[in-house]
């Protein structure tokens, strides 16, 4: 919350994730804009119908503008 203290007093920075991207070989499949209200570890689901194999792109970003990413193929028989 940004608002707890450690052992010494200092404030403890919050981290909230403010936005998630989601792309399939580079285009945009879902997005969303995230408020400070949502939950700790929030869910999300979505459908993405694909017709040929590639990669899904993730990309988390903290409220403190540090990004995280990981992505996973997929193939198409």
């Amino acid at each position: 919350s940004g608002q707890r203290r450690d052992g010494t007093g200092a404030t403890i920075p919050r981290h909230i994730i403010s936005s998630f991207v989601c792309t399939f070989n580079g285009r945009p499949v879902f997005a969303c804009d995230m408020e400070p209200a949502i939950a700790a570890n929030p869910y999300f689901e979505f459908h993405a119908r694909v017709n040929e194999s590639g990669v899904f792109g993730f990309e988390w970003i903290d409220d403190d503008g540090s990004v995280y990413t990981d992505e996973h193929g997929i193939e198409v028989g």
